[in-house]
This record gives C-alpha cells, structure tokens and sequence, in this order.
C-alpha cells in the first residue's frame, strides 16, 4: 500500500500494544525535571516583570493611564460565564486526552487522566516555549504508567496534532469569511489572507510529514556503512517516523467518528469554550465584538505563546491578543482589561487545582511504583484486530 494512504489501513485508534518490555520504572527511567527552587524563583519574578510591564507601564506609556482601573467596571455575570466556559475547555482536553493517549493501549482511569492533565497546568508555567513543561510532565507520568518511549511519543504526537489543527483551520476559515466579507470586522489582507496563507503550508507540511513511512529506519539503514553509521543514521530516523505514526493516527481519528468521535469533540470543544472565555470577557464590559473577530484575534495573539522566554506565554500571549484587537481596530481602553480577564480565567484560574494534581500525581506515581505498573486494566487483549500497528512497515 503506498504511503500516502498507509494511515488508513488499521482501525481507527490503534497502536500496537503496551509492552511490559523496557518499562519506564526500571534503570535509567525518564525522570520529573527537578523543579528546583532557583527556577521557581527566577520563574515568578519574570512572570511578575512580564505582567507589570503589559499592564501597567505600557498602558501610561500610551497614554491610556491606569487600564487595571476599569476592572471595577466589570459585569460580575459575564465574568461568571466565563468561568463556566472555562469549566468547559478543562473538561474537553481531558476527555481528549483520555480519547487519544489513555484510550486503548493503556486505559487511564478519569481521575488518573485529570491528575496528568491538571498537574500539567501548573508544569507548563515553569517552562517556556508554547507548554513545554506540561509535556515533559504528561511523558513522565505515561513512562511511569508503563508506556514504552516510542508509543508515548506517537500518542503524543497525535494528541498535539489533534489538539492544534482546529489553530489553522480556523484561520483560514475566518480569514476567508472576514475578507470576503460574509462575516462582519476588519479584513485588512495582513489580519486575513496573510495568516491563512501560513495556516494553509503548515496544514500542506502536516500531510508531508504523514507520507514518512513507518519502516524509515530501515530503509536508511540499508544506505549507511558501518554499525556505528547505522545505529546513528537508524536512531535520527526515529524521530521523523514516529512523528509521521502519530499524524497518521490523527488522520485516522478523522476517518472514523465511531472511535475518534470523542477526540474531535474535546478538541473542537476546548477552543470553542476557550474563545467563550474571550468573548465573555468583552461582554464584561459591554463591548460587542463580531464573532469572527474573536475568533480570528484569539488564534492571532496565541501565536506568540511560541515565544521562547515567556514562562506559558505569559506576557507574550497578553501582548500578542491585546495587539491583534487593537489591529482590528477595538478601544485599547477597553481591550486591555478584557484581555486581563480572559488570561485570569483561562489561564491562572486552573493554576491552583493544578498544583494540587501534581502532588496527587506524585503520590498516584509511588502506588504503581509500589503496586506495579497499572497497564491491561480492562484493555483489549494482545489478540484484539484493533491494536494492529498503524501504518504497518513495508505497506
């Protein structure tokens, strides 16, 4: 079968079983980054410089005066709705989390899946670069439940890729609607076409990257002379054919709703409730944006979570919505204290329980140290058609 329709040939959400070989618990294990005390300190004097800076000398800068001083204003039954759309985006993530990576290779239970999810909101704050710490705790917590390397980075490689595709569709749909002008807002071609153009290649290099085979580390073995070149040129190939298993499994998740049904849902459902928090936040103000401008803004200003030195984007996601609102040509008055809002919301409100669920996720790590891994609990058996591998090699 060729490549480019491998993807299809296995079940919708399968990955070959969870093996009990090289198990996570065992010598030279993935270990938790030590968060240090160094870095928990260095990590809240930048975010506090960062948060100062955003929302308290640039707004006098500007001339806009004290911007926090309008919080006052803010419709306490807005606000309400915003924590309840953020109830919401907590919920979706973990159902797909659950969906994607504690499905059916290891069936994490729902407390187990919350305590990986929600221990990794407060992770994500002591790492920069778009949640990088979230990931790192996610990969240990699933090492230590018992997944093998390779299969937590191709689940996780789904889970992202399932996770951040609904980022450039909606660009490109909103950006279409706006400039062609079926829904109402600003469709200048630099807050339009431009970043669905970006949206479209990185969607285009998705699907080229799916087209890797799955058995590259062989081919490019058979091409390289000597053990040592092959155990090199074998363990680069890994990385390009594991990410490519995952985007084929995300593939698959779309071909069959019977079984990536959930995934989509929570994923459409996370974003969906997420730009509820944001346009609540307006409403809290009594500011009415068009809907297509919250969405397109929300999408434009969470481009600099990418930022490599602001801890979760903090800072750099504030500055980067206040910006895209202000292009779109909203008050500065009064997107400063929305924008407030919604990252108050969305993103420090879940901080607290978060750090409540790493220590319940350090403590749940210890009993299956103690008890032993918690894998085959009421998953499908070793003969189950459905954990055939995905994109078999050779195919």
């Amino acid at each position: 079968m060729a490549p480019c329709v491998a993807w299809s040939a296995s079940p919708a959400g399968s990955f070959p079983r969870v093996s009990r070989e090289d198990p996570a618990n065992g010598n030279g294990a993935f270990e938790l980054p030590l968060f240090s005390p160094r870095r928990l300190v260095e990590t809240v004097l930048l975010v506090l410089a960062l948060l100062v800076g955003i929302y308290f000398l640039f707004p006098k800068l500007v001339g806009l005066g004290d911007a926090l001083s309008k919080l006052d204003d803010a419709d306490a039954v807005w606000i309400g709705v915003a924590i309840g759309f953020n109830v919401v985006a907590v919920a979706t993530y973990i159902a797909l989390f659950k969906a994607v990576v504690g499905g059916d290779a290891l069936r994490l239970t729902w407390g187990e899946t919350y305590e990986i999810n929600m221990a990794g909101v407060a992770a994500t704050l002591i790492f920069s670069a778009a949640g990088a710490g979230g990931i790192a705790l996610t990969y240990w917590a699933l090492r230590k439940a018992g997944m093998q390397r390779r299969d937590v980075g191709r689940r996780m490689v789904a889970f992202l890729a399932l996770h951040y595709v609904f980022y450039p569709l909606a660009l490109i749909v909103f950006g279409i609607l706006l400039r062609t002008g079926v829904l109402p807002g600003k469709h200048s071609v630099e807050l339009t076409v431009v970043p669905a153009a970006v949206a479209g290649l990185l969607l285009i290099g998705g699907l080229l990257v799916a087209l890797i085979p799955s058995d590259l580390s062989r081919r490019v073995t058979q091409h390289a002379r000597g053990e040592r070149a092959q155990a090199i040129a074998a363990a680069i190939a890994k990385v390009p054919s594991t990410v490519a298993e995952g985007l084929r499994f995300t593939l698959a998740l779309f071909a069959s709703p019977r079984r990536g049904g959930l995934a989509v849902i929570g994923a459409i459902g996370f974003w969906a409730a997420n730009i509820g928090i944001l346009w609540a936040s307006f409403h809290a103000f009594g500011v009415e944006v068009p809907i297509a401008v919250v969405i397109q803004g929300f999408f434009l200003g969470m481009v600099a979570n990418l930022f490599p030195l602001a801890p979760a984007g903090v800072g750099a996601v504030d500055a980067g919505m206040i910006g895209a609102f202000v292009l779109f040509g909203l008050p500065e008055e009064t997107v400063f204290p929305a924008i407030l809002i919604y990252r108050l919301v969305a993103f420090w409100l879940p901080i607290p329980p978060g750090i409540v669920a790493f220590f319940q996720l350090r403590k749940r790590v210890a009993r299956w140290e103690a008890e032993g891994l918690p894998i085959d609990r009421d998953g499908p058996s070793a003969a189950n058609p459905d954990l055939a591998p995905l994109g078999r090699a050779g195919t």
